[in-house]
């Protein structure tokens, strides 16, 4: 995977003699690039706290917790995940927008830079997202289904603590909404679920 190709390394001056032969070597920029990885620090439950603000201009809060666990053996791609989220202070969003759905279970499988979910960010079907590093603490997931097209960023800050998240949501090509969620990690990882999920995504 080519990531932050377009930084460069410090060039280091040529010694007095002009000799290209005699530069010293550049340094090479280490990222992490195992997914398994980042996906593993973001084990855990997490306090969500979201604001959601629509095309039309309304602005809305909410505050869910989200738990997110693995799976020991998954029955596919490189790595299985369970998120489980329900909210904790609704601030009446989901009366105000009954297509948000307050509580649910999704699985997920990492399938090298692909993330298969069971099921979509804003509909009820499988969708699968496209996986770009930044660099070690972050991942831009791109989603395209039905007339949507999602762009989502999550960072890890604060050896781990915290959880930054933005997210766009394009409707046949129209922004319709932007969200912004600070996660605080509430409960360290538990221990991985035995075995992966029964049905595919």
């Amino acid at each position: 995977m080519s990531m932050l190709s377009d930084l460069s390394p410090a060039r280091h001056p040529l010694p007095a003699d002009g000799s290209a032969s005699a530069a010293l070597p550049r340094p090479r920029i280490q990222l992490d690039s195992n997914l398994r990885r980042w996906f593993a620090r973001n084990l855990g439950l997490w306090r969500s706290r979201r604001l959601y603000f629509f095309a039309d201009g309304e602005a809305l809060r909410v505050d869910m917790m989200l738990r997110v666990e693995t799976f020991s053996e998954p029955v596919q791609g490189d790595a299985a995940y369970r998120f489980t989220w329900w909210p904790e202070q609704e601030y009446e969003f989901f009366d105000k927008k009954p297509r948000y759905v307050p509580t649910g279970t999704m699985e997920a499988y990492l399938c090298g830079h692909q993330l298969r979910r069971s099921r979509g960010y804003l509909c009820g079907t499988p969708t699968k997202s496209q996986i770009r590093q930044v660099d070690e603490h972050e991942l831009i997931f791109e989603s395209h289904y039905q007339e949507w097209d999602i762009l989502e960023h999550i960072r890890l800050v604060d050896q781990d603590r915290y959880r930054s998240r933005s997210i766009y949501s394009w409707k046949d090509g129209v922004l319709e909404l932007a969200e912004t969620h600070h996660e605080i990690r509430v409960e360290e990882a538990g221990a991985a679920l035995a075995s992966g999920p029964a049905s595919e995504p």
